[in-house]
């Protein structure tokens, strides 16, 4: 029985520790390396008394990042990457929510650790490596973890303008790996072309399946996505067999029609998750991989990256939506009308709420007791003992498959470019520009467009500019509307039936 996820890495490198686990651009990283240089900071981290905490690794995306993950792990502490290109004022949230106790970074990326550390110590990785690991030291700790202790901890959008950390402990992304193995036959000889972002959590995907499955994973340059014959040239060379991938990232190789002009014949599954998957570019890939997997994804941050997917079996139209199908082993999917009563599968068109019970779902948001308490609540179909379920705010029905079909959000927060955000902390950062009088963004769906509407004496492009410092780029609005005076309903408020008249 696996226990804790250190448990794939000590068994992957005694199989195949000369075996390839993760490489960049730069860097190739065997098992047996990775097992060696994560232990060392794992003994870093014992060697001063740091246990159950938070650590921030603050690193360019890289074969380091996971061995500071597996680090920490290691050492019975949980991690957080925080993007060396993440705006100041973002991360200064992030530490004033995780007080961490200690900063991994290296030389290159110092100053600017040291920067937003204030009083916690930040250590280099370069030094780290000059070190050596006690295996009776590491022995002892692992004793004292169990499986239920947090693993890591991924901040998503705030309605509010601060970040929320999600924690999730090891036992769910232990369920989660036995999943994915088991669903999509993942093996020692899976080569994964990685796409996603290390604080975005469909890298837990690529990360886990590598280390349980002694698999390959190569991460792919980010600059390659807007150079296709790079791309597919990159996938070629390391003859990648799979992939998991944001819709966008797999759009604008369709849009770009590339897939066809540079054939990758390794290429086997295609899978996708964080966003809706337009049939219409789906099915540029299909015709040009027709014998490919193909599985639609499906799952916030909350529950451990997925709790649903639908591996496509049959055609669909452009025009047609894919369903997130059905619940994955071990997870149980409850969808509620507004009233609080059960939406059964058999009961189709009937829109409700998603909800989540199992190993998967989140403890809740660190140092954030009541948005905790908002979101994992009591299960209102149990009156007779405590079982908490997460409301993931997405809205539903069921098809006459019994298939589970995505709808929209239940309130303002949306998915774009493959992050969940929630418009109000763009909205919060428009509203502390100079110039800005009212502002309101909304999605544009059909578009896939993030549209800011606002007024004041201040011109759109220099509002745009100023928030560039305070949220990520894919939360910068794409259209910008400049309005004389902002609609007002009944009740005094910004009236967004209005404005999405304005899309």
């Amino acid at each position: 029985m696996t226990r804790l996820v250190t448990d794939y890495l000590d068994n992957s490198v005694k199989n195949f520790p000369n075996k390839i686990a993760f490489a960049d651009e730069k860097r190739e990283l065997t098992f047996n390396q990775l097992y060696t240089e994560s232990r060392k900071i794992a003994q870093v981290l014992i060697d001063r008394n740091v246990f159950k905490s938070p650590v921030v690794v603050y690193l360019e995306k890289s074969v380091e990042v996971i061995s500071c993950f597996m680090g920490a792990a290691y050492s019975g502490n949980f991690y957080t990457p925080i993007d060396v290109t993440m705006p100041e004022s973002r991360v200064s949230k992030i530490m004033e929510t995780l007080a961490p106790s200690l900063i991994i970074t290296d030389s290159a990326h110092q100053d600017a650790a040291k920067a937003f550390a204030g009083n916690t110590e930040v250590l280099l990785y370069e030094e780290i490596q000059k070190g050596n690991s006690s295996d009776e030291a590491i022995a002892k700790t692992l004793s004292r973890i169990v499986d239920t202790d947090v693993l890591y901890i991924l901040f998503t959008s705030g309605s509010t303008g601060t970040p929320k950390g999600v924690i999730i402990n090891q036992k769910a992304v232990i369920d989660y790996a036995e999943w994915v193995t088991e669903t999509f036959d993942i093996s020692s000889e899976t080569v994964f072309g990685e796409q996603a972002p290390f604080y975005f959590d469909n890298s837990i995907l690529d990360i886990y399946q590598t280390l349980k499955n002694a698999a390959t994973c190569y991460i792919i340059p980010q600059k390659f996505f807007m150079l296709p014959k790079n791309l597919f040239g990159f996938l070629n060379e390391k003859k990648v067999n799979t992939i998991f991938w944001v819709p966008s990232a797999l759009c604008i190789m369709a849009n770009l029609k590339a897939v066809d002009k540079f054939p990758v014949p390794t290429l086997k599954k295609i899978l996708f998750c964080g966003e809706v998957m337009p049939n219409k570019q789906l099915n540029v890939w299909r015709k040009s991989y027709p014998d490919a997997l193909y599985a639609n994804l499906y799952g916030p941050t909350e529950i451990t990256d997925v709790c649903a997917y639908y591996i496509v079996d049959r055609k669909f139209s452009d025009d047609e939506s894919l369903p997130i199908g059905f619940p994955c082993k071990n997870t149980d999917i409850i969808v509620l009308d507004e009233s609080d009563k059960l939406v059964p599968p058999t009961l189709a068109d009937v829109k409700g709420e998603l909800c989540v019970r199992g190993t998967c779902n989140s403890l809740g948001y660190y140092n954030n007791p009541e948005k905790t308490k908002a979101a994992f609540v009591q299960n209102p179909l149990n009156k007779v003992y405590s079982e908490i379920i997460y409301r993931t705010g997405d809205v539903v029905h069921y098809n006459e498959r019994g298939e589970i079909m995505y709808d929209c959000r239940k309130d303002f927060q949306i998915k774009h470019m493959g992050h969940r955000i929630e418009l109000g902390e763009i909205e919060t950062a428009i509203s502390a520009v100079e110039g800005v009088e009212q502002n309101c963004c909304l999605y544009d769906t059909e578009k896939s467009k993030i549209v800011m509407f606002y007024t004041g004496s201040i011109e759109a492009q220099s509002v745009v500019d100023a928030i560039k410092e305070s949220v990520p780029d894919y939360m910068i609005p794409n259209k910008k509307v400049k309005l004389d005076k902002m609609p007002i309903n009944l009740n005094g408020k910004i009236d967004r039936v209005e404005l999405k008249k304005m899309l």
